[in-house]
């Protein structure tokens, strides 16, 4: 098989790759598996109920039943749901918005693959350009979308150590340096994997360099606010026509329909719709036939307060107590839980790299992500890189405490071997 430069890059082994088959196939092979590696949302009955209720009434109903399978919606969106989306933002934020401002994707990952490929790269006069990430760990979906080398950059972070065996990664604005090669700023908020969130000083901060550089500053919000407020720390949504802010229904429970939205002054959201029809073609309808109504009367913002915001701060804080528990006297720390569905743990000095500690762990039936795979943009000559592994606590809890039992087992032996 000859394969163009595209190919080989989009065709090789990845961190990405390597997730989603583990999420695909494991399961057949091992039914037993204990899934604390990917980033499925938790099993919350009230809001699954709130959604097939939803369902059923579309399919009742022959005209919405035939929109959602029978018509192909433009591909910046079906324009009701975009309206719905600027009327429920301005009415929360005041932003100013309208539906020229939003734009639907098929899932956050497309719509981050055309936003980078959008800005960064081989530019016409030939320089290369970079998205630089100054806050790294980052998500690692982003790490392969590049369509040129050296796609990312990332400032290295400062590590504050905390009580209770936490500690939080911030900015380091003294290091943060951005240049003619930089053409935007990404982070995500909270921070997939770590669950840290940005200060309300440090995003005011990071768009104030960005707008002296003039380039878009990107906000990654698919576990932040409004929606599904995966947060467990006070924090301001922020935009303005500098910042693109992208958001998704998947951790409201949706990730099957996978439905982005995208949020920006609309040249951009113009030149993405443009881009998008090319790629996509369209938008699916499925994401915001289920939701539109829901941003309507408000209850997205019901569904999150009253369900989705206590069921992953319970387990948040759950989850940490038992591994503090069980790891106690080992050299472990855990990032200060703020956000997300995950927790990062960090083992000090471990012999072992977190690849082989993932590998170890899979034979064992339990599937963790192995931390390096999230220091987009960074070298490899910072060890903490390999001392770090992802785990989700989103399954239930039972199956969460005998995954945390088989990786204490296998961290306290990769200690004692040496």
């Amino acid at each position: 098989m000859k394969l163009s430069a595209f190919g080989k890059k989009f065709t090789s082994p990845s961190g990405t790759v390597e997730l989603m088959l583990d999420l695909g196939t494991a399961l057949n092979e091992n039914p037993d598996m204990i899934f604390m590696g990917g980033g499925n949302p938790g099993h919350i009955k009230e809001v699954e109920a709130a959604f097939q209720q939803r369902l059923e009434a579309i399919l009742a109903n022959p005209k919405q039943r035939h929109s959602l399978l029978g018509i192909y919606q433009s591909p910046q969106g079906d324009k009701e749901f975009r309206q719905q989306i600027a009327a429920f933002l301005n009415s929360q934020f005041n932003w100013g918005l309208t539906e020229h401002n939003i734009a639907v994707s098929n899932g956050s990952q497309s719509a981050f693959f055309i936003l980078y490929n959008m800005f960064a790269g081989t530019m016409p006069d030939g320089r290369n350009t970079s998205i630089h990430l100054p806050l790294t760990p980052e998500y690692l979906g982003y790490a392969d979308t590049g369509l040129s080398e050296s796609f990312f950059t990332a400032t290295k972070p400062n590590i504050e150590l905390l009580d209770d065996a936490l500690f939080k990664y911030r900015v380091d604005f003294s290091s943060l340096k951005l240049d003619a090669s930089t053409a935007a700023l990404c982070v995500s908020r909270p921070t997939n994997p770590t669950g840290n969130v940005l200060t309300d000083n440090e995003i005011l901060h990071l768009d104030a360099m960005a707008k002296e550089q003039d380039i878009p500053f990107i906000i990654d919000g698919a576990y932040g606010l409004p929606f599904p407020n995966i947060m467990f720390t006070d924090a301001t949504p922020y935009w303005n026509d500098n910042i693109i802010l992208a958001l998704s229904l998947s951790k409201l429970g949706l990730p099957g329909v996978r439905t982005g939205i995208v949020v920006a002054r609309e040249d951009i959201i113009q030149a993405f719709t443009n881009a998008n029809t090319i790629v996509n073609l369209a938008c699916g309808t499925l994401g915001p036939a289920l939701a539109k109504a829901m941003f309507k009367t408000g209850e997205i913002l019901s569904l999150s307060e009253k369900y989705i915001t206590p069921f992953y701060k319970d387990r948040a804080s759950q989850t940490a107590k038992w591994f503090r528990e069980s790891l106690e006297g080992l050299p472990f720390r855990i990032h200060k839980p703020e956000g997300a569905i995950f927790l990062w743990l960090w083992f000090e000095g471990l012999p072992i790299t977190s690849q082989t500690l993932y590998e170890r762990l899979k034979k064992r039936g339990v599937l963790i992500v192995p931390g390096h795979n999230f220091f987009v943009g960074l070298g490899d000559d910072w060890a903490h890189k390999h001392e770090c592994i992802r785990v989700s606590y989103a399954q239930d809890p039972h199956i969460v405490q005998e995954g945390i039992r088989i990786i204490k087992e296998e961290v306290a032996k990769a200690y004692e071997e040496g």
